[in-house]
């Protein structure tokens, strides 16, 4: 199995890709365990965040690295929480406060208004000076649910409502919401890159 270091101490985000990659043949690190620390995200888009992490990480360890930034994005807030997702209730946030300052901000907003989608991007960089990352990009669209429903999954999940399946992202299985999500999409991109270049 390859082993894969991932520029992230968030655990939900390692557990998500240790599942998705798992099957074929990646073993995900994260970069804690190479004493990596976390790197200031300085960028403003997810692309740039991404690749400052990933950068960091295969800097720091020599060796080569992949990263995620991801995000939620509502049409009401024009994009907004966006690249802040982490931290829109302030630094030291935590999933619920988050969610409970995106609820109140919404409140009494009809479904129309509520739509949002989370975007993921991935950067994989062979080295530090890589000049041309491999860079895949996953979006999933939905609405912004009025209450909390579900315990699966982190962050926004159990606000993020798919009515194709009258569900919230934190009331699907581990396997369901990785056959749709943001970051399965972009991850199923990277293995087909790895393929295709023979990582």
């Amino acid at each position: 199995m390859k082993e894969l270091l991932l520029a992230s101490g968030n655990q939900g985000k390692v557990n998500e890709l240790k599942e998705i990659l798992s099957p074929f043949g990646f073993n995900v690190v994260p970069q804690k365990h190479y004493n990596v620390e976390e790197v200031p995200e300085t960028g403003t888009t997810f692309v740039e965040n991404a690749i400052i992490k990933a950068r960091h990480a295969a800097k720091v360890t020599g060796l080569p690295c992949v990263a995620d930034d991801s995000g939620l994005e509502v049409a009401a807030l024009n994009g907004a929480p966006g690249i802040y997702s982490s931290r829109f209730a302030g630094e030291g946030a935590t999933d619920g406060t988050n969610i409970d300052k995106l609820l109140s901000v919404l409140e009494g907003k009809p479904a129309s208004e509520r739509k949002a989608r989370f975007v993921c991007v991935i950067v994989f960089m062979r080295h530090a000076d890589d000049p041309c990352p491999i860079i895949c990009e996953g979006y999933w669209n939905g609405v912004i649910a009025t209450e909390r429903s579900g315990d699966s999954g982190f962050g926004y999940d159990p606000v993020f409502y798919q009515p194709q399946l009258d569900k919230c992202a934190a009331q699907l299985t581990p396997a369901e919401k990785h056959s749709i999500s943001h970051r399965g999409q972009a991850l199923k991109q990277l293995v087909a890159k790895f393929k295709e270049l023979g990582i």
